[in-house]
């Protein structure tokens, strides 16, 4: 990628704790404003244009399979039948990108990071405003804030005398937050509603700096969203235009179910219909994950195993789940299992639901360890074969 930089401010944040803080706990001061020739002459040049490669290339999905996901899109919000120029954020971004001089440049960035300066959380580091050119698809610029958190205890050599010295203020590019605008979802295209924001933090550092910014829901809130409407819209297909107390029963049980974070499975949908409506998300979404739990087993596959290589049932009143494949792997952790010859399905289904133990009680006592029998080996041996 060819990058052509236009302007970059360079500010120093002090919070709390750190030396030339105010009483009120944090200030910033501005270091240098370089154009493209100081850039391009600067040491920040080699620590910078690895990462604005970076930024850009940083694949992220519209909608995260997690709401903690570290890089997000972000929408610029607006009034219905208001156009991008009403929001305060894109105005300020915007007159970014317009600016026409170094000191005009300047003037807009001191403003950006008084408005970031008012966020909750702020942490001492470096705070980088660029305006660069990606010579390789675009005319126009994109800009990029750039946040670097001090590194604490961090040491250089030297002499023969000192060995060792402490360095002040030092940055390092490993956990760097940034915001790149705009968003440029495939080479070439560019979204002017969108901006792509990173920060591999527990502290949300930017989305409390960007209060008209909306980010997409997760994953798994817009397909149970779906879900929901699934079963409402089935709801109102069932009944028409019936009031019943079987109806108002029904709807409640929805909402109660749609609400809960842990849920029992239902059984109100026969297999046909579950497997029309896993297909119509699985199309939207083809990896989509599925992840359930029985007793105290996890299962974690996709969406679209199920009624193919996964199958729930139920068989002397226990629920049952039949994972099928063409092979078994086992990672570390040797067990006897891997030793197991499969027994038929058919020959395993009369024992589920009954109690009774399995065949292998049959043969315990003819297996010995160490020459005796493997029942008289006690279960708190350090010594067990496996």
């Amino acid at each position: 990628m060819d990058f052509h930089m236009h302007y970059l401010s360079f500010f120093v944040i002090h919070t709390d704790g750190e030396e030339s803080a105010t009483s009120s706990g944090k200030r910033f001061k501005h270091y240098q404003t370089m154009e493209a020739d100081d850039y391009e002459e600067s040491e920040i040049q080699k620590f910078l244009d690895g990462e604005f490669k970076r930024i850009v290339k940083r694949k992220v999905e519209r909608n995260p399979n997690t709401a903690g996901a570290p890089t997000k899109i972000g929408r610029f919000m607006v009034e219905p039948g208001y156009e991008l120029g009403s929001n305060q954020n894109f105005n300020l971004f915007q007159r970014l990108r317009d600016a026409d001089s170094k000191e005009r440049f300047l003037g807009i960035a001191d403003e950006l990071v008084r408005i970031y300066m008012d966020t909750s959380a702020v942490r001492g580091g470096a705070f980088i405003i660029a305006l660069s050119t990606l010579n390789t698809f675009f005319d126009e610029p994109f800009l990029f804030l750039l946040k670097c958190d001090f590194e604490p205890k961090i040491a250089r050599i030297s002499d023969e005398r000192n060995l060792i010295s402490q360095v002040e203020m030092a940055i390092s590019a490993r956990s760097i937050k940034s915001i790149q605008y705009p968003h440029m979802p495939e080479d070439g295209m560019l979204e002017h509603w969108e901006l792509k924001i990173h920060q591999a933090s527990h502290a949300r550092y930017f989305e409390d700096f960007l209060k008209y910014v909306s980010y997409e829901k997760p994953l798994p809130e817009v397909m149970g969203e779906q879900v929901v409407e699934m079963v409402q819209q089935y709801i109102a297909e069932k009944w028409q235009e019936e009031d019943t107390t079987e109806r108002r029963e029904e709807e409640n049980a929805v909402e109660v179910w749609a609400a809960s974070e842990k849920r029992d499975l239902q059984e109100w949908w026969p297999q046909e219909q579950v497997e029309v409506a896993a297909a119509a998300l699985v199309e939207i979404k083809p990896d989509l994950p599925f992840t359930f739990k029985l007793d105290a087993i996890t299962i974690k596959a996709l969406l679209a195993d199920f009624g193919a290589s996964i199958h729930i049932a139920k068989h002397n009143g226990r629920y049952v789940a039949v994972i099928e494949g063409d092979h078994f792997q086992f990672d570390k952790g040797m067990s006897p299992v891997e030793l197991l010859q499969p027994q038929e399905l058919a020959d395993l289904l009369p024992i589920i639901g009954t109690g009774k133990p399995s065949a292998a009680s049959e043969f315990s006592d003819d297996l010995t360890y160490d020459g005796q029998p493997a029942s008289s080996v006690s279960a708190s041996d350090d010594d067990v074969p496996w």
